[in-house]
């Protein structure tokens, strides 16, 4: 505090130049000259130091080598598989893993079964529904559903189990053919009136 008086002190005093009237119209001197403090105030021993803390030396940096020096080889990493959720709303959710897998399944045995009992007794599909065919078409569609769902529900995914040349997407492809190939069965038997073969 005693340091600030004594600083305005000085820049008031040579700011105004002894004679001159204190109504002056040029600005004050930034510069504080050294001639106007007294001489009994430079010999004052008052110093002045700075507050601010130190900074860490910073270490020379050392050359970078033209090679850079081989990395240890890094271990490949399997990605893990996402949970699976097992709620009975994801996993027959319309974009779940169930209903498109489970109708494509009794898509492809009913295709096949219904081609091949053509071929046998020359009955075409609603024949055979009609003569002891529909409980065989339950009883398929639930041992299939049930065979499909539990494994979902114990967080078993389809594509875990799933490699080579017969994945998981050739059998959804498979089925999506089946279903295409079963309705137009059905169709083509429907205007021919009669057994397609």
């Amino acid at each position: 505090m005693a340091a600030s008086a004594t600083l305005q002190s000085c820049l008031v005093s040579c700011s105004v130049p002894r004679g001159a009237s204190a109504s002056r119209t040029s600005p004050a001197p930034l510069a504080l000259p050294s001639v106007c403090l007294s001489p009994s105030r430079r010999t004052s021993g008052m110093r002045i130091r700075c507050q601010a803390g130190e900074e860490p030396p910073v270490a020379p940096e050392q050359p970078t080598p033209a090679v850079a020096p081989p990395q240890p080889p890094k271990t490949p990493t399997t990605p893990k598989a996402p949970k699976v959720s097992t709620k009975f709303s994801d996993v027959l959710a319309f974009s779940g893993p169930a209903p498109e897998r489970i109708n494509g399944r009794l898509a492809m045995v009913g295709f096949v079964s219904a081609v091949a009992v053509e071929l046998a007794r020359g009955d075409d599909l609603a024949a055979q529904l009609s003569n002891g065919g529909l409980p065989w078409f339950v009883l398929t569609g639930a041992v299939f559903s049930a065979a499909s769902l539990i494994p979902l529900f114990n967080g078993v995914s389809v594509q875990s189990k799933s490699s080579g040349f017969m994945n998981a997407d050739a059998e959804m492809w498979n089925g999506r053919f089946a279903m295409l190939g079963l309705v137009a069965l059905a169709f083509t038997e429907y205007l021919k009136g009669g057994p397609l073969v």
